[in-house]
């Protein structure tokens, strides 16, 4: 395959170290020879390949940008965007479980956790002894998680914990949810706390969540908490306000950021594939012209998505990264990446709604990334407050 096959098209490699580019081929290879045989069955079957965690916990898949001291990889942030980018390649569900698992279980127990916490869960989450799940978002209340009802009232030396939670990931999976609740008044949100919530505690339910056309290969849950109890030592000390939960999800929104263009790569190669192998009228349809813009429009935006993405883990990587540069390319790139597959999609012709072919999958997969960790629009409203001072949420 030549570099241009390859999307290549800028030399990026060369602004790789080798440790990056060992990560990267490490992980794509693992995706070529374990998950790619089986994703295709699995989406059909509407069941996320549960058997793979412990392969993907021995290749340091999970914290890998997180120290060595719990056990994880102490990955730089651009090979772990790498990472990601190679995981989504495979399917977006794989992608979302180890990003959950990394930034949205492991980050706040490592940011906001006592050392207790760090100690007892993050070596067994990073093993993938046990499975984590984030609980923000409620049925009520995305866009605007400030507006949860779920409530954690202090009962003696512990906490007791009511509400419900929606949309979740690794929630009929998981052995403990970073569960958000208000400690104050309802209209108070500055008094989000973060909760380690065993899911086997008396009060606790996690049921799959019905009727998806999307994301069919990962587990996807509603919780619910009824007078859950929990003792004080459960509570993540540090955690304060809504800008706990933001923070964490900054840091899945990077992740998001590369693994749409993994996506994207993965429809421009069969794309690109199909065109050149498939005949028409005596000819490739990658000889004709409407079929080769298709196929030149889709590596332009990969190959600026890539060098966007290099740029954002180099800024992350000097501490230098502001939210508002990873709403930028969270929306960016996972925009690109639904525009990539459903052309590549639609090259593919009638071969193009079959499960052994792979674009639909992840055209239908990035419409929930589309909408996840921040949807298109409010991102959009985010970088227009940075632009102009003038905050449009209210």
């Amino acid at each position: 395959m030549s570099k241009f096959q390859g999307l290549d098209f800028y030399d990026v490699d060369s602004l790789l170290s080798e440790d990056e580019r060992s990560v990267r081929d490490t992980i794509r290879a693992w995706v070529d020879e374990r998950l790619l045989p089986v994703i295709g069955s699995c989406y059909i079957e509407r069941r996320f390949p549960r058997e793979l965690v412990p392969e993907l916990a021995e290749l340091g898949v999970f914290g890998a940008n997180l120290p060595a001291r719990y056990g994880c990889a102490e990955l730089n942030e651009v090979a772990y965007g790498l990472l990601m980018q190679e995981l989504e390649r495979g399917d977006s569900g794989v992608r979302s479980f180890a990003s959950v698992q990394s930034s949205l279980v492991m980050y706040p127990i490592l940011a906001f956790g006592s050392d207790e916490q760090k100690e007892h869960w993050l070596p067994r989450l990073a093993r993938g002894e046990a499975i984590g799940c984030f609980g923000l978002t409620e049925p009520d209340h995305g866009s605007d998680p400030g507006g949860m009802t779920t409530r954690a009232v202090r009962d003696g030396n512990g906490w007791v914990l009511n509400g419900s939670k929606m949309w979740i990931t690794n929630g009929s999976l998981a052995d403990v949810a970073i569960v958000w609740a208000k400690t104050g008044a309802l209209d108070d949100p500055g008094s989000v706390r973060g909760f380690l919530v065993e899911t086997e505690r008396q009060g606790f339910q996690a049921t799959d969540q019905k009727g998806k056309l999307s994301l069919l290969a990962s587990d996807t849950s509603e919780l619910a908490l009824a007078d859950v109890r929990v003792p004080g030592e459960n509570l993540l000390p540090g955690s304060s306000g809504l800008k706990s939960p933001l923070m964490c999800l900054n840091q899945a929104r990077y992740g998001i950021a590369w693994g749409a263009v993994g996506a994207a790569m993965a429809c421009y190669v069969e794309a690109l594939s199909y065109a050149k192998s498939r005949t028409q009228f005596e000819r490739p349809l990658a000889s004709f012209q409407l079929q080769q813009l298709r196929l030149v429009e889709m590596l332009t935006e990969i190959t600026k998505a890539q060098l966007l993405c290099l740029q954002l883990g180099r800024l992350k990587e000097r501490g230098a990264v502001t939210h508002t540069q990873i709403s930028l390319a969270k929306r960016n790139n996972v925009d690109m990446a639904c525009n990539v597959a459903r052309e590549a999609r639609r090259l593919l012709g009638a071969s193009g709604i079959l499960v052994e072919y792979h674009s639909m999958r992840h055209m239908a997969n990035l419409e929930s990334v589309y909408t996840y960790e921040g949807t298109h629009d409010i991102h959009g409203l985010i970088l227009g407050e940075a632009i102009t001072g003038i905050g449009a949420f209210s």
